[in-house]
């Protein structure tokens, strides 16, 4: 029971500072600012292709970002990316975190309750008797439907109904007690009032807050926010960042040039001569934007000479 009590999710403190990520084709999102406390209602919102769900997956640990700062949990991002994803869960997030239309909601849980169980259990827990983890990952099970408001007997099959043919809120209640099995500290959920009636919308506002009242933070992407959330607005961030190149590129190019010689020159990088470091001097994009991987990153030669050329306003 003690051990129970104190797994009970508790919320973690969001926040950022500056935070920006760039990808391919430009800025994803940039210069988002923010503070929430634990068990924080804060709601992702602004319009389509504006970086909601980039920011989302980066405040969880699933994008790498470049610019600024932000802490979950006490947390460094991006330095702490896979520390943070252990305290965070994704709700429904289309092509990251999506139901399978052909399983049952019987056999989802189930499958969330064993990965759970495999992957984030405690050693003592594992060595446990069959039937003692049988009934704990019921326990687990029952606790999160509960809390997501699933009512499984009202299903048109019960727990064996598939997933195609639950209704758009069924389909998000299931999404959010398959992240709350792991009870995390922070749930994120992606197109929360997506396709969703008036009456639909607020009792999907309504789930959350109880969710962020119970003591778990909420970050919710939507496209209007409720007037009691926390409100984040994303917009795209192209126009800024082209008037920012812009502007790098008015600025004494000799002098860039110049700058980048020497410092290619320190790094071993220029040995081949004056073409040679101009030609590095002139392609100087960054690869950002980055999908999850190690916390932990080692500057090789080139990458050191990339950042040295970023230093001198080019990149």
């Amino acid at each position: 029971m003690g051990t129970e009590t104190e797994e009970r999710p508790h919320g973690a403190a969001v926040v950022a500072d500056g935070f920006g990520l760039k990808g391919p084709r430009g800025w994803a999102f940039r210069r988002v600012s923010f503070r929430a406390e634990p068990g924080a209602l804060v709601a992702i919102e602004g319009p389509s292709g504006s970086g909601r769900t980039c920011l989302l997956l980066a405040l969880t640990g699933r994008m790498k970002t470049k610019e600024g700062h932000a802490e979950v949990g006490g947390l460094p991002l991006p330095r702490k990316m896979a520390a943070v994803r252990r305290i965070t869960a994704l709700g429904q997030v289309p092509g990251v975190s999506e139901l399978d239309p052909a399983f049952t909601v019987a056999e989802h849980l189930r499958e969330r309750a064993l990965l759970q169980r495999r992957f984030d259990g405690s050693v003592r827990a594992l060595l446990r008797r069959p039937a003692e983890r049988a009934a704990s990952a019921r326990a687990r099970i029952d606790e999160a439907v509960a809390a997501a408001g699933l009512d499984l007997d009202a299903l048109p099959k019960g727990e064996r109904t598939s997933v195609r043919d639950l209704e758009r809120l069924e389909a998000l209640r299931l999404s959010i007690a398959l992240a709350l099995i792991g009870r995390p500290r922070l749930l994120a959920v992606d197109d929360t009032d997506l396709k969703l009636s008036d009456a639909d919308r607020a009792e999907a506002w309504a789930l959350l807050r109880s969710l962020a009242a119970s003591g778990t933070t909420v970050l919710a992407v939507c496209s209007e926010a409720p007037e009691d959330a926390l409100r984040i607005t994303t917009r795209s961030a192209e126009p800024a960042a082209k008037a920012a190149d812009e502007a790098a590129e008015d600025t004494a190019p000799a002098e860039r040039t110049e700058t980048a010689k020497t410092r290619l020159a320190k790094t071993g990088a220029a040995k081949a001569g004056a073409p040679q470091a101009e030609a590095a001097a002139q392609d100087t994009t960054p690869a950002v934007g980055e999908t999850a991987g190690d916390d932990t990153t080692d500057a090789t030669t080139e990458e050191g000479a990339a950042d040295a050329l970023a230093e001198t306003g080019r990149a």
